[in-house]
C-alpha cells in the first residue's frame, strides 16, 4: 500500500513538473530542446502525408459515391462491422426504367426496341461501375485508410511520447541550474544523464518510423497506377458498350418512319448544333429495306436513281466520319450531290460537295425533289 501511495505520488511530481516545464515555455520562461533539422523536415512530411491522403481519400469516395446519404449509410455499416445493403446504381436503374418503357411500348416498335437496347447498356455501364468501385476500395482506399489508422497513428503515439521526453529532459535541465548543494546537483546531473538517454532513445525510434514514410509512398503509388488502370478499364468498357449500342442503333434507324428521323435531327440540331458527336459507320451489309411510307418512298427513289445512272441533290439527316480516303464525311443538313456508280453495293452511292467527291451510305441521305 505504502509503495502504491510513493509511486502515485512520483507519477503526481513528473506530470506536475512537464506542466510546469510546459507552461514556462509558452510564457518564454525557459529554454526548450529543439528537434534536429533533419527530425523536424520528417514530421512535416509524415503531417503532410496523412493531410493528403485524407483528402485524396475524401475525393475519391466522393467521385466513387456521390451521394452523401449512401456515404453515410456505407459509414456506419463499415463501423457496424455489418454489410451494407445491395442496391441499383443510377446507371442501373436508368437501364432498367428504359427496359420496362420498351417492353411497354412494345418490342417490336422502333422505339420501344431502342429503349430496351438502351437499357440494357445502362446496365451494362453500371456493372462495370461496381466493378470499379470494388477495385477501388481494395486496391486504393483501403492502403490509405490503412496507413491513416496503423501506421500513423503508431508515428503520432511515438511523436507524443517523445514530446514527453523532451519535458522531461527540459525539466532536469532546469532543476540542475537551480541546484545549489553538492548532493543536489549529484541528483539533478544523474536525472538528467537518465533523461537525455531515454530522450535520444525515443528521438531514434521515431526518427526511424518517420523515415517509414518513404516506403508509405513508394506503396502508395503503385496503388495509384492501380486505381488509373481500373479507371482506364471502366471507361474503356464504357466506351465499348456505348459504340456497339451506337451501331445497333444506327442499323435499326433503316426501320425508323422517315418523318420521325426528320423531326429527331431537327431537334438535335437546333438544340446542339455546337456540339459534334462522333457516329460509327453503318456496315454495308446491313439491309437497305425500311418500313414506314416515307422510307418506302426514299427506297423507292434511290432505286430509280441507280437504274437512271443520273445524279441528284439530297439532304444529310446526320454527320458521317469517313472511316477511309474512299468515303466522303458528311454534316447533317447539307446539301450534296449523289449519283450511282455501277458495281457498287447498293446500300451507299457516289456523293459531291465542290471538288470533294467519295462514297457515302444512304441511309444519312434523304433525296430531294
Amino acid at each position: 500500500m505504502d509503495f502504491n501511495v510513493k509511486r502515485l505520488a512520483a507519477d503526481a511530481g513528473t506530470f506536475l513538473s512537464r506542466a510546469v516545464q510546459f507552461t514556462e515555455e509558452k510564457l518564454g520562461q525557459a529554454e526548450k530542446t529543439e528537434l534536429d533539422a533533419h527530425l523536424e523536415n520528417l514530421l512535416v512530411r509524415a503531417e503532410n502525408t496523412k493531410q493528403w491522403t485524407e483528402r485524396i481519400m475524401k475525393q475519391t469516395e466522393v467521385l466513387l459515391q456521390p451521394n452523401p446519404n449512401v456515404r453515410l449509410e456505407e459509414f456506419v455499416y463499415e463501423k457496424l462491422e455489418k454489410k451494407a445493403p445491395t442496391r441499383m446504381n443510377n446507371h442501373e436503374l436508368l437501364g432498367q426504367s428504359m427496359i420496362e418503357s420498351g417492353n411497354e411500348f412494345g418490342p417490336g416498335t422502333a422505339y420501344g426496341n431502342a429503349l430496351i437496347k438502351c437499357g440494357e447498356t445502362e446496365k451494362q455501364i453500371g456493372g462495370a461501375e461496381r466493378e470499379l468501385i470494388h477495385s477501388a476500395a481494395i486496391n486504393f482506399l483501403t492502403p490509405f485508410r490503412n496507413f491513416l489508422e496503423g501506421d500513423f497513428k503508431t508515428i503520432l503515439k511515438e511523436r507524443k511520447l517523445l514530446q514527453v521526453k523532451r519535458l522531461d529532459l527540459d525539466a532536469a535541465k532546469t532543476r540542475l541550474k537551480k541546484a545549489r548543494m553538492t548532493d543536489a546537483r549529484a541528483a539533478a546531473e544523474q536525472e538528467l544523464r537518465m533523461t537525455q538517454s531515454e530522450f535520444d532513445r525515443q528521438a531514434e525510434i521515431t526518427r526511424l518510423l518517420l523515415e517509414g514514410v518513404s516506403s508509405t509512398h513508394a506503396h502508395h503509388l503503385r496503388c495509384l497506377n492501380d486505381f488509373v488502370e481500373a479507371q482506364a478499364t471502366y471507361y474503356a468498357q464504357c466506351y465499348q458498350y456505348m459504340v456497339d449500342l451506337q451501331k445497333q442503333l444506327g442499323s435499326s434507324q433503316n426501320r425508323f418512319p422517315s418523318s420521325f428521323s426528320n423531326n429527331n435531327q431537327s431537334s438535335v440540331s437546333g438544340g446542339a448544333s455546337s456540339i459534334s458527336v462522333p457516329t460509327i459507320p453503318v456496315s454495308a451489309s446491313l439491309p437497305s429495306v425500311s418500313a414506314g411510307h416515307g422510307s418506302s418512298t426514299a427506297s423507292g427513289g434511290f432505286s430509280e436513281l441507280r437504274s437512271s445512272n443520273g445524279s441528284r441533290k439530297a439532304r444529310v439527316l446526320y454527320d458521317y466520319d469517313a472511316a477511309s480516303s474512299s468515303e466522303l464525311s458528311l454534316l447533317a443538313d447539307e446539301v450534296i450531290t449523289v449519283s450511282s456508280v455501277p458495281g457498287m453495293d447498293s446500300d451507299w452511292l457516289m456523293g459531291e460537295r465542290g471538288n470533294q467527291k467519295g462514297k457515302v451510305p444512304i441511309t444519312y441521305l434523304e433525296l430531294l425533289n
